[in-house]
């Protein structure tokens, strides 16, 4: 009951605080409509489609309520109508009620004998300069709003994430570049990074060449001198990425429960971490691998990617708890003995592709192997071959490549490197990374062999069988009823542009015990679909053995109120200019359409923020109010800034633009908003696909 009551509160947080930005807008049309003296006839939020409307009350001479349609809000005033079906008839309405049926003025009559003609408490009676005021009054109650929550967040105190590394994606730019976990990044062309937002901006909406890259000023464990490393941006999918993820602590979730998520785990279930002896908690922090201390979570990283097939002994400061559960202040060492971690996988092996990137710095680059290049298999199968090198570490391996345009295959060797860190792949047409030689290469949806007694062996799979879909079904309802089970069902494609193999054997390593996978193949052109049980190998290990980890934060909050109204100010400033870049690269390409958002999308957003706290809601309407202010003031006919274009021309000429002019561009600006509002449900609900 508890639960559904703290659900309960934040969905209404959210209700209130989405409601709250649409009503201040409107809020700011109505108030400077009533300074002008203009007649507000209805305030509603929502849209009261066809007259349906959730409640209604009249007060004074206007209308209040709340339309059925929770997609924004209008206030209705007297000569102003946006339906250009009604709009001749609204200006008709507007006129004074003298019992005249004068027509319309002609385009020789003076403004002030054409506004002479309406009722003087109508918009159309009103003088060019009022007019601008109510329409952009809205516009500015969404600024001063973003403001007020921002100062009220940063008076609260907000956690942000610093700008530093926690991952790297292999065959990633970041990756590509020799970017590492636990690199601080201190600047990005010249620009100043304090947060990880900072770096997201700067890359998807900064001003950037790919083919000569950006420069990124790192300070690097162990380097005593700040680092510059040219790293280039990808769009391939919708907009520039380099690849990594933000830093991570050395300690384990902490059981700290919210309204979403109940139970925070130290371990994936059924991981390596999942049976370890005793058992992690929430909050241990890791102070030691086997007899190697550790400081940060890139030492951690390391670790594991260079003992993947041992057990290890890890230890940790754990907090000594009192007879109710509560901290002493105390703390003890406690170790704890971790198996390896065997792969999940089918009994599949895949055809090699090809090399899409070479890391800087590596092996690979000494070797001369070149992207396009196709690496004979060494190990037998494309998804074992990072371990299969990694085993042989400090030894010189031939290498044979097929190399496009050249008949024979060419041979080279190159000296393999005690991995670095380990990044396992699980992002869509992902590549395979291989630290210990420094390359990224494509797994094709051709099966080339497949391993006896395996699942795909008794399920009658064959050499040159092509994969089409893979359905990861989740486990009975016992286990998903297990604290932190929650798992939904999964499909992912595969054809010529979706190399996703390594995906699907990434995402199974995350899964829960019991997931079976429903595999759909061609052969000889004729669909056929078998369910498999993932196996664990006996002798193929996941260096990541399954430790969730508390990420890493700092707090940024005011002194005073001074200070409040700083922080505040400066990221108002910056979600206006985020808003507006974003506009300009959507215009240009740079940002793809396929990356907006509708009204879903914002909605679990602001679920999300409302129950990671009151401050983080605040920063997301901060945002979403700066975002309502720049959209509403772009000069498209219907919204506000459509409007101030037409007003600045009737200012100019003195005399408003012709009826069938703005009647035609109604017209369009109803269409463009009808199809853009079609456009991101689309994309929210799955109907147009992101890439």
């Amino acid at each position: 009951m508890e639960y559904v009551i703290g659900y309960c509160v934040v969905i209404l947080k959210v209700a209130f605080g989405l409601g709250f930005v649409i009503f201040v807008h409107e809020l700011g049309h109505f108030l400077v409509a009533k300074l002008c003296g203009v007649k507000c006839e209805k305030f509603y939020l929502g849209f009261d489609i066809a007259g349906w409307k959730l409640c209604k009350f009249r007060w004074g001479e206007t209308e209040y309520g709340i339309g059925i349609l929770p997609l924004g809000g209008y206030v209705k005033m007297l000569g102003q109508e946006d339906n250009p079906a009604k709009l001749r008839e609204e200006i008709e309405r507007a006129k004074q009620l003298t019992g005249e049926t004068a027509d319309l003025p002609d385009d020789s009559t003076p403004l002030e004998a054409e506004q002479a003609l309406y009722d003087p408490r109508s918009y159309l009676a009103q003088s060019v300069p009022k007019r601008m005021a109510i329409i952009s009054a809205g516009v500015v109650m969404n600024v001063i709003f973003a403001f007020l929550m921002a100062v009220a967040a940063f008076w609260m105190g907000v956690k942000d994430t610093p700008c530093a590394v926690g991952g790297v994606f292999p065959g990633e730019p970041a990756w590509q570049a020799d970017l590492r976990v636990g690199d601080e990044i201190l600047e990005i062309a010249g620009k100043k990074m304090t947060k990880f937002r900072d770096l997201q901006t700067a890359i998807s909406l900064g001003d950037i060449d790919p083919d000569k890259g950006v420069p990124f000023t790192v300070r690097r464990p162990g380097v005593e001198e700040p680092l510059t490393i040219v790293v280039k941006p990808d769009r391939s999918r919708g907009a520039f990425i380099v690849g990594i993820t933000g830093p991570s602590t050395t300690q384990l979730a902490l059981d700290r429960k919210t309204w979403l998520v109940r139970d925070r785990r130290v371990a994936q279930i059924g991981s390596a971490a999942d049976r370890a002896e005793p058992p992690f908690c929430n909050g241990d922090k890791i102070v030691r691998i086997n007899d190697k201390p550790i400081d940060n979570y890139a030492q951690i990283n390391r670790e594991l990617a260079q003992i993947v097939d041992q057990p290890i002994t890890v230890t940790v400061q754990r907090d000594v708890l009192d007879a109710k559960g509560k901290p002493t202040g105390k703390t003890k060492d406690v170790a704890i003995a971790v198996p390896p971690n065997p792969m999940r996988h089918l009994g599949l092996v895949m055809k090699m592709g090809e090399v899409t990137a070479i890391q800087a710095n590596s092996p690979a680059v000494v070797a001369g192997i070149l992207p396009g290049d196709v690496l004979d298999n060494l190990s037998g199968d494309p998804m074992t071959l990072p371990d299969w090198l990694r085993r042989r570490a400090g030894e010189t391996v031939d290498l044979n490549l097929q190399r496009e345009g050249v008949q024979t295959p060419v041979t080279t060797q190159a000296r393999l490197r005690r991995p670095i860190e380990f990044a396992n792949s699980e992002i869509l047409n992902g590549p395979v990374g291989a630290p210990a030689l420094g390359i990224a290469y494509q797994v094709l949806n051709r099966v080339d062999s497949v391993t006896q007694g395996s699942p795909a062996a008794k399920a009658g799979l064959r050499s040159g069988d092509v994969l089409i879909s893979a359905r990861l079904i989740p486990p009975d309802e016992e286990t998903l009823e297990k604290p932190g089970s929650n798992q939904l069902e999964i499909e992912i494609l595969f054809d010529e542009t979706k190399r996703n193999w390594p995906a699907l054997i990434g995402t199974l390593q995350k899964l829960l015990p019991g997931t079976t996978v429903e595999l759909t193949f061609s052969r000889q052109e004729k669909e056929q679909t078998v369910t498999l049980t993932p196996v664990e190998s006996a002798e193929w290990f996941n260096p990541d053995r399954g430790l969730l980890f508390e990420p890493e934060t700092f707090d940024r909050k005011a002194n005073n109120l001074g200070e409040a109204f700083v922080l505040g100010g400066q990221e108002t400033s910056d979600a206006l200019t985020i808003v507006f870049r974003t506009v300009g690269k959507l215009s240009t390409n740079q940002v793809s359409p396929r990356l907006l958002g509708g009204p879903w999308m914002i909605l679990k957003m602001a679920l999300l923020k409302a129950d990671e706290g009151n401050a983080k809601l605040l920063l997301f309407l901060t945002l979403l109010s700066a975002n309502l202010a720049v959209l509403n003031f772009l000069p498209i006919p219907l919204l506000d800034g459509g409007h101030f274009v037409l007003l600045c021309y009737e200012g100019i000429r003195g005399k408003p633009a012709d009826e069938r002019v703005q009647v035609v561009l109604t017209y369009l600006g109803l269409a463009f908003i009808l199809g853009l509002m079609a456009w991101v449900v689309g994309l929210d609900f799955g109907l147009i696909s992101r890439r």
